[in-house]
């Protein structure tokens, strides 16, 4: 009796376990999105490039970069606006003040291992950002975009940064501009569209308090979701040393469950022509 009483309690609790982790793995999902292998591939671009604020933001589009390279041939590169220097290091491995060059440097071998062809650091101020030249921003983006010639600009949502980051914020307004006024000028070399990347809106809203609310609020559903590569997220956070023990302080758990279970990036995607 007490054997069958024991089996029946171990059952049911790997039941609930199950159910438990079903659960959390929705709140990772758009089911609204049309899902894709490739976003790139969807969308028939032969050259993407990632504007974005600090080292470690290509984290959130690692999926989209590598098959846009890897799968469908297509030229990726990358900007980055600051060298991360105002972070904070999780765990502590340099001196502070060499911080912004040990982050320029982890970013130089993400992009590596990401396969970028081109990579772009920049030296705006790390939580500055929005303090600099808007005009000068744009100009210097678009110069980017006239030498590159993408056909997708992947970027932060204006309104939202993925985390509400005022750095992100500006920088996909200063990319939005940018593409903006290259389709004015261009139309036939400007980028086809642009993707914004976006924190994944169940989860925000149950589990990002206040800013995760605001967040969703001001973010639009996403059009697209496509495989994450979680292994690769994995390899960049290890990359990414200084950062290391992020995603263990800000979600409470390691970065190889928390990519098992955000394993789908979701993006809205904006068409040039609607600009």
């Amino acid at each position: 009796m007490f054997d069958r009483r024991f089996r029946l309690a171990v059952a049911f609790l790997f039941a609930a376990l199950a159910a438990g982790v079903f659960w959390l793995d929705r709140q990772f999902e758009a089911p609204d999105a049309k899902f894709v292998p490739s976003l790139a591939g969807e969308l028939a671009a032969s050259s993407v490039l990632a504007i974005f604020a600090h080292p470690d933001d290509e984290q959130l589009v690692t999926g989209l970069l590598i098959r846009a390279n890897a799968r469908d041939g297509a030229r990726v590169g990358m900007i980055t606006f600051t060298k991360g220097e105002a972070g904070t290091q999780m765990p502590r491995i340099a001196r502070q003040e060499d911080l912004g060059v040990v982050r320029h440097a982890e970013l130089l071998k993400s992009g590596f291992a990401l396969g970028l062809d081109q990579q772009r650091v920049w030296d705006y101020p790390d939580g500055g950002v929005p303090d600099t030249d808007f005009e000068e921003r744009v100009s210097r983006v678009e110069a980017l975009l006239a030498e590159w010639r993408p056909d997708l600009v992947v970027t932060f949502w204006p309104d939202s940064g993925f985390s509400n980051h005022p750095d992100h914020m500006e920088v996909g307004r200063t990319a939005s501009e940018a593409v903006r006024r290259r389709v004015q000028e261009d139309p036939a070399t400007a980028p086809k569209a642009i993707a914004y990347a976006l924190a994944p809106s169940r989860m925000m809203r149950r589990f990002g308090g206040e800013r995760g609310r605001l967040v969703v609020a001001n973010q639009p559903p996403a059009t697209h979701a496509m495989p994450g590569e979680p292994e690769a997220k994995i390899r960049g956070w290890r990359i990414h040393a200084s950062q290391g023990q992020y995603v263990q302080r800000t979600y409470g758990m390691p970065p190889w469950l928390l990519h098992r279970l955000y394993d789908k990036e979701h993006y809205f995607v904006r068409f040039s022509s609607d600009l």
